[in-house]
């Protein structure tokens, strides 16, 4: 008898993606070049220098580490970074040029982070509201293919982004507009690509 597939759906609005995402607009880091900027944290001024080189490289791999960390591990031990509590850790070695550009930022992206992550969880639905968007979308996804889905996993990163759609992050991470996840509608046709594309 064969196993019913399964699939693993994770929501959440991660302050230490939160915290990457700020600091990624606040050290003025390009990469990812798609992903726009977070609402309700100051934008940088348009002749202010971007991030060097290093900073930008060291940033990509915070990042890698940050959105999907088994499957971006160091090479070397990580260390908390002072001033974020326990929401950065960077290499011991190799990371410090980022190390010493965040510094300075640490109270602003802290903050941020954590009241945007507050505000996620006081709009998250305790009565399942969640899990029915993702089962609707992957019932419409098994009805147009005419099969069931296979067993995947998902992760989906709630977020406060100036501009609305759904961002592939990681492997299997998205980042979706914060008022795009509550336009259920708009949110259900969002998400059956990315379903589609795992399942």
């Amino acid at each position: 008898m064969s196993e019913k597939p399964q699939w693993l759906i994770r929501e959440d609005a991660g302050t230490p993606v939160l915290i990457a995402l700020a600091l990624r607009q606040l050290l003025g880091v390009r990469e990812p070049d798609e992903m726009p900027a977070l609402r309700g944290l100051e934008v940088r001024a348009p002749d202010a220098a971007d991030a060097s080189d290093a900073v930008e490289e060291q940033w990509r791999s915070y990042w890698d580490m940050t959105v999907e960390p088994r499957a971006h591990r160091s090479d070397v031990p990580l260390e908390l970074i002072d001033g974020f509590d326990t929401m950065v850790a960077l290499p011991a070695s190799g990371a410090d040029e980022l190390r010493a550009a965040i510094a300075p930022h640490a109270a602003t992206a802290l903050r941020f982070a954590t009241d945007a992550h507050k505000r996620y969880v006081a709009t998250v639905n305790s009565s399942g509201d969640s899990y029915r968007a993702y089962a609707s979308a992957i019932a419409e996804f098994e009805r147009e293919i005419g099969r069931r889905a296979h067993s995947f996993e998902l992760n989906v990163q709630v977020l406060p982004l100036s501009q609305r759609g759904i961002w592939w992050i990681g492997a299997l991470t998205v980042a979706v507009t914060d008022g795009l996840r509550r336009d259920v509608v708009a949110f259900d046709s969002a998400i059956r690509p990315v379903i589609g594309e795992l399942a």
